[in-house]
């Protein structure tokens, strides 16, 4: 019984220590440089995220941020090929990056007005967080505007084409029979989201190198409190 109060002790300590060197950080550099260099390091990150996405090939060129077409669509590719629409299936998938590129190009006034929004105990959050606190950051902040802003501009480039308009009659029915996610009923929706998880993730990416290797940081006091975040 003691050996097993010992070892949850231990075990309770070294999770704590990785929080507690956060706290002490605010201390250390005071809140104001945390803050700033936080602010810092994300508005760096969002900048390069939609520098790399939001550029002709920045989602098509990139397997790990390439959108599929949706999973409907995979299931319905042999018909539609042995129908003769193998051209359009494939134009609709150059189709869909073309439009999340063309969006997430529009998100950088959002995102660094994130930033400059962001509280100190915002801060203190990220910065003690685990590696997706960037990321929730930024979609608790920004979803509900970006998806505002990026429905048009999707919409403007997917309703040229006809299987698009096709897929989204077909999807709604399915919708309503439950076959389908309502998220995924319309091609313009499931870009969107598509877009948005690729731009929070890259965007969570560049803070992580950050914390990783402070030189990268761009700014001198987001490379102060990265540094004593590293041990640097």
């Amino acid at each position: 019984m003691i050996k097993t109060k010992v070892i949850r002790s231990l075990g309770v300590l070294v999770l704590a220590v990785p929080l507690l060197a956060h706290a002490s950080l605010f201390d250390a550099l005071s809140n104001k440089d945390a803050s700033a260099g936080l602010r810092q390091a994300l508005e760096q990150g969002a900048t390069q995220a939609v520098a790399t996405l939001g550029v002709p090939d920045g989602f098509l060129g990139n397997e790990r941020y390439r959108i599929p077409l949706p999973a409907g669509f995979k299931k319905a590719e042999p018909f539609l090929r042995a129908m003769g629409q193998g051209k359009s299936y494939d134009e609709l998938e150059v189709t869909l990056n073309r439009a999340a590129e063309s969006a997430v190009a529009e998100a950088k006034p959002l995102l660094v007005g994130a930033v400059k929004q962001m509280t100190l105990q915002d801060a203190k959050s990220i910065l003690s967080g685990g590696d997706d606190s960037v990321t929730q950051y930024f979609r608790g902040k920004t979803t509900e505007a970006l998806t505002q802003k990026f429905l048009p501009v999707v919409t403007k480039v997917t309703s040229r084409l006809q299987l698009a308009t096709q897929y989204n009659e077909l999807a709604s029915q399915g919708a309503a029979l439950g076959l389908i996610k309502t998220e995924d009923a319309s091609v313009e929706r499931y870009v969107t989201r598509k877009a948005l998880d690729a731009l929070y993730l890259r965007i969570g990416e560049e803070e992580k190198a950050i914390r990783q290797n402070p030189a990268q940081a761009g700014g001198s006091i987001a490379r102060k409190v990265f540094g004593a975040i590293s041990g640097n």
